[in-house]
């Protein structure tokens, strides 16, 4: 019997004290929070607080606060970061951040030297951002970009840079209203960069970039190298153009394809054939536009290049046989057309000395009424019947007659029919009679 009461009696207290003598205490656990978020650690059966000597409450195995009697004592870790309900024994934690996720517990001693304990757990979101832009490449002057940020946590400020430094708005650069995107169109060459965008709460922030690239050229294209060398001298000829990405090269001579497609043309040793013009054409593969530059290269004997080739010599010879077949020809012409004076020449090879081709030939007079051809007939001037004389300026080479022309005015007296002829006579023909 008294075995019975005394079960009795041990089953009636712990139907009145066992909630708290032999079961752990109920947290219940918090929703995820996000960094810079508070959360409060509540109990569903918190003990009197008659019973209670000792509260503590810990991170992981690490003490959050101590309440001994009523009084508490802080971890300098979380100064300033909690604050405890002695009545409730619920725990507030303010400006939470990642690496405040984990277990919680509660542990507490009561007055009669008991234990009573209990845990929870607390998930806080870490604060992120990305960026996301354009997939396709963008081209100066065609392309429109934007870039969109997204990310978790409690998210106070956004902040957008550019290389580091603000990002302002202007004509061809617009944020969204809740400024977590930005728009850039048309865009140009000076938009290439990195961009960052940051997120800040009051415990944290966090940036993301996102490097935005534009293509444009090819221009301002040239070549380098020389324009006039030795034949037998190497040439090499470099071409370049701003562009991005970078160019693609393509070389012709003389309007022909040479099949190099580098950015250097190179001629180990040069010789007349190497003379001409280059031009370089370069190519952008994601603009698709291109741009060429001409080069001009003479390449000239001399140096080590030997003397002429017989090509050169052959040339050389066949011009100057040109040249001189036209001044013949020239001179053919203006004697055929009398814009050229006949030239004589003494026969036998006598000259009358410098002197005398400086004179002007004598003019003789003679009684010109008929003459004989060189076969005996004879040629009669003018008509017999009238009693005239005709004269005639006679230019004899080598003889100098000093009979004085007639009287003018017996020419005028009788006016006859008249033939001035003017005989330009050679040695050879002084066989007629006059």
């Amino acid at each position: 019997m008294m075995v019975s009461y005394r079960l009795y009696w041990t089953l009636w207290i712990l139907s009145c004290f066992g909630q708290y003598l032999c079961q752990d205490l109920q947290i219940p656990e918090p929703p995820n929070k996000e960094e810079g978020d508070s959360v409060v650690f509540t109990l569903d059966n918190p003990p009197p607080s008659t019973s209670i000597f000792i509260t503590q409450w810990f991170f992981g195995t690490a003490p959050i606060i101590t309440v001994v009697s009523g009084v508490p004592t802080e971890n300098p870790a979380y100064k300033d970061r909690v604050i405890f309900n002695t009545s409730t024994l619920a725990l507030e934690l303010q400006n939470l951040t990642h690496s405040d996720s984990g277990i919680y517990r509660l542990s507490i001693t009561t007055t009669d030297g008991g234990t009573l304990t209990g845990q929870t757990s607390l998930q806080v979101e870490k604060l992120s951002v990305n960026l996301t832009g354009p997939e396709e490449p963008l081209i100066e002057g065609e392309s429109s970009a934007n870039i969109t940020s997204k990310g978790n946590g409690n998210i106070i400020s956004v902040q957008w840079m550019k290389n580091n430094s603000p990002l302002s708005p202007s004509n061809s650069i617009i944020f969204s209203p809740d400024f977590r995107s930005v728009s850039i169109s048309p865009v140009q060459r000076s938009d290439s960069g990195e961009y960052q965008c940051k997120y800040t709460n009051p415990v944290n922030s966090e940036t993301a970039t996102y490097s935005l690239i534009i293509n444009y050229g090819p221009e301002d294209v040239s070549i380098k190298g020389l324009g006039e060398v030795n034949s037998g001298d190497p040439v090499s000829l470099s071409c370049s153009a701003n562009s991005v990405p970078s160019a693609s090269f393509r070389w012709m001579f003389n309007g022909t394809d040479t099949g190099v497609t580098r950015d250097t043309y190179t001629i180990e040793k040069t010789d007349f054939t190497h003379s001409g013009y280059y031009d370089c054409t370069a190519w952008n593969n994601i603009t698709n536009r291109s741009a060429t530059q001409r080069h001009a290269l003479l390449v000239k004997a001399g140096g080590g290049g030997g003397g002429l080739s017989t090509g050169a010599i052959v040339g050389i010879v066949i011009g100057v046989l040109v040249a001189v077949a036209a001044i013949c020809g020239l001179i053919v012409y203006l004697i055929k057309t009398k814009k050229m004076p006949k030239l004589t020449f003494p026969q036998n090879g006598r000259s009358s000395g410098a002197a005398q081709r400086r004179q002007e030939p004598d003019l003789n007079y003679a009684d010109i009424s008929h003459f004989q051809k060189g076969s005996g007939e004879r040629v009669i001037l003018g008509n017999r019947s009238e009693p005239s004389t005709e004269y005639a300026e006679v230019k004899r080479s080598g003889t100098k007659s000093t009979a004085p022309p007639p009287p003018y005015g017996s020419q005028a007296s009788n006016p006859p029919l008249r033939r001035d002829l003017h005989l330009l006579l050679s040695p050879q023909e002084d066989g007629g009679h006059v």
